[in-house]
């Protein structure tokens, strides 16, 4: 079985490099290079070294993974015939994908032998002057995404090779550090050609040339607001309020003593919805991830859970219940959505407590509770088929509640007849697909606008609403339907 030998040309020119991979060079007669693009190079071939290399894939192919499966398989393939001697830049070892797929594919039909060489990493340490003890992450420029990245480290984006590279990085990295983050751009680190520019992100990708010896580093944060947009400052900051030094108020609550602010904060993010209040609803969407980070904080401290365990429950949910997303299921339109996730909760379930009253929680609203036991109970068949049937019932209850009304003798029965209106009415938005607590609050506000113009109107004249006739607020009532509709309120 013949042998590649993949050697490292290391990050500088040809006095920079190992004597023993200068002799192997010089000694080999089958020598492939990924890149001549190299400054070793062109000093190896003045001596006579020559190579074959694999810049034409490079113009051939539109990724970099396919250039660089090309490359392998061909020098797999002309490692059949005889032994070979591969050529990478810095280290074999290091950001080098290659040689990492030779590893791969190679088995069982040759041998791969790494033969070192100087990485370019500590030349690049040298001219940035770092010291990667104190935290560094080395990254991929061609796959890089904004989540891989650490901002409290230093950082190294290499195979940054051209402006359209050098531009996505740059998009990436605007969504974590300011615009005019300082950062820098180094091409040939630890060469007599080496060239280190400090530039703000935004220029990024201007004004300067990208070759496949550039690289960037990113100083690691010192400013804390910088990192106010990460989750685990968020974590830590929820921590430190129930730590030892925290705030009282937050200290003494449990998930019992919050309970009513949850329900608080998402009905003020639903009034920013209607709203259509961007910022308002950044603003509630935070209060209602507060709620949820101090359960997972609660859950922490007690010992018993943590938001990790939340959110793993979430995506590993998510992922079992959209298996025509992640898995070989399929959904043509969103109701076989629906119908998939309810056909999916009832197999999880299965084996499970199947009464209606245990899956009913006690702590919603009535209105949102009352719409979820008739959802329940239609699931097992308990429903009407027709929705002329439904306002037959709403009529019905009327009529019932008209009579306990009527008859002094029923008045004890007048709580329960309004309750049984209630619930048919909110039966009745089931069936025509109206949400009854959104479809309220909407009309509550709806009220609110219009009785705030009345107020408006009836000040503007001097006048007091409480001695006004109901004639008079009923005629000002239906100027402010006209001029809200006129908003479009």
């Amino acid at each position: 079985m013949h042998t590649i030998i993949v050697v490292g040309l290391g990050a500088g020119e040809l006095d920079q490099m190992p004597l023993g991979v200068y002799r192997l060079l010089k000694k080999s007669n089958r020598l492939y290079a990924r890149t001549k693009e190299h400054p070793a190079i062109e000093q190896l071939e003045e001596e006579g070294i020559f190579f074959s290399s694999f810049d034409h894939i490079y113009e051939q192919e539109t990724s970099f993974d396919e250039v660089y499966e090309k490359i392998t398989d061909r020098l797999i393939e002309e490692a059949t015939n005889d032994s070979l001697v591969y050529a990478v830049p810095g280290h074999p070892l290091v950001a080098e994908k290659t040689v990492q797929l030779l590893f791969e594919k190679s088995k069982g039909r040759c041998k791969v032998d790494v033969f070192g060489g100087q990485s370019f990493l500590d030349a690049l340490f040298q001219s940035v002057r770092i010291d990667p003890i104190e935290g560094f992450q080395l990254l991929d420029g061609t796959s890089f995404r904004k989540d891989d990245i650490n901002p409290t480290q230093h950082c190294i984006i290499g195979q940054m090779y051209d402006t359209f590279t050098a531009s996505n990085i740059k998009l990436e990295l605007m969504e974590i550090y300011p615009d005019d983050y300082e950062v820098y751009i180094i091409t040939a680190a630890g060469t007599t050609g080496e060239s280190v520019k400090r530039t703000p992100l935004y220029m990024l990708d201007r004004d300067f040339h990208v070759t496949n010896l550039t690289s960037l580093y990113i100083p690691p944060v010192r400013q804390e607001e910088i990192l106010y947009k990460r989750f685990s400052y968020l974590r830590n900051v929820i921590a430190t309020l129930r730590g030892p030094n925290g705030c009282p108020w937050d200290k003494k609550q449990t998930h019992k003593t919050l309970k009513k602010y949850m329900l608080e904060e998402a009905y003020e993010l639903l009034e920013a919805i209607d709203e259509k209040d961007d910022a308002h609803i950044v603003e509630e969407l935070g209060d209602v991830l507060l709620q949820v980070m101090l359960h997972g904080q609660i859950g922490e401290d007690d010992g018993y859970f943590s938001i990790d365990d939340v959110i793993e429950t979430l995506v590993r949910k998510m992922i079992r219940r959209h298996p025509h997303v992640f898995g070989d299921s399929t959904a043509q339109n969103a109701e076989e959505v629906v119908e998939n996730w309810q056909a999916i909760k009832e197999k999880e379930r299965s084996g499970k407590e199947k009464s209606l009253r245990n899956k009913i929680s006690k702590d919603v609203p009535a209105l949102m509770q009352a719409q979820e036991i008739q959802k329940e109970a239609a699931k097992l068949g308990f429903d009407w088929k027709e929705v002329t049937f439904v306002f037959d019932k709403v009529v019905e209850e009327l009529n019932e509640l008209k009579e306990a009304v009527n008859d002094s003798e029923k008045t004890d029965d007048i709580k329960n007849e309004m309750g049984d209106v209630l619930f048919s009415v909110v039966n009745l938005a089931r069936h025509l697909s109206v949400h009854p607590e959104e479809a309220l609050l909407q009309t509550n506000g709806k009220f609110l606008k219009r009785f705030a113009f009345i107020e408006e109107e009836v000040k503007k004249r001097g006048e007091s609403m409480e001695n006004l006739p109901l004639e008079k607020l009923d005629l000002l009532w239906e100027e402010a339907k006209k001029s809200v509709r006129r908003k479009g309120e």
